[in-house]
């Protein structure tokens, strides 16, 4: 089933990701950590359709996304990051494999955090923290790093920034791949769920690298976001 939202708002979260709030259509509904198909109903756009993940905690009267813009690809996303409100879109019907199955490891490359915004929001809003909860978070340099300060003034949240294209980040960020070495400390310390979003070839290594590490698979919940 195709829905239509009207963006109501639209502004900069980081240099190239932007914010996006739309009106929430009667009935519609979803869990966080669930995406969309969407598309522009801009003139050449219609059939273009790219996955993107609600950010809100899935109660109110909006629909929310944070997306990442890529210019040089002349494509969806850098005609989502001139949309002005009152603009409409259309998406699909919610999907998706990652919902909250209880506290743990969230690890995220890039984009693919959109799914732990909402999971996160939802948790803390309803248990009033978010202890036993860990943001490992990936990018290729610190401005990258999307919503930092929400994370990191989120009760009970253990967050952990990691830079793969900058060698000499700000203080609290690390300069390293997630690899083997990156996680056995983590897996040593939790026992609780892990939770993987990001590029398909992330994402396949560091749950290949939890398995190797001992962890077993019903603890891991995962999606791609290429």
């Amino acid at each position: 089933m195709t829905n239509r939202l009207t963006l109501k708002a639209i502004e900069p979260v980081t240099h190239d990701t932007h914010h996006l709030t739309f009106a929430r259509p009667d009935g519609f509904a979803f869990t966080p950590g669930q995406a969309v198909d969407l598309n522009l109903t801009r003139e050449g756009w219609q059939t273009e359709q790219r996955p993107f993940t609600f950010t809100n905690p899935g109660n109110g009267e909006t629909l929310e996304f944070v997306i990442k813009s890529y210019p040089d690809h002349e494509g969806v996303t850098e005609q989502i990051a001139t949309l002005t409100p009152g603009e409409p879109v259309e998406i699909s019907d919610p999907w998706g494999a990652i919902e909250d199955k209880g506290a743990g490891t969230f690890i995220a490359g890039g984009a693919g955090v959109t799914p732990f915004i909402a999971i996160l929001r939802a948790r803390l809003a309803r248990e009033g923290t978010l202890e036993g909860c860990r943001l490992i978070f990936s990018n290729k340099t610190e401005a990258d790093i999307i919503l930092r300060d929400e994370f990191e003034a989120m009760t009970g949240l253990e967050t952990v920034w990691t830079v793969t294209d900058q060698d000499d980040p700000g203080a609290g960020v690390r300069s390293a791949k997630i690899d083997r070495d990156f996680l056995a400390p983590y897996v040593e310390a939790e026992r609780g769920k892990f939770y993987i979003c990001g590029p398909a070839k992330m994402v396949d290594e560091i749950e290949a690298t939890l398995k190797d590490l001992g962890v077993d698979a019903g603890r891991i919940i995962r999606e791609d976001f290429d």
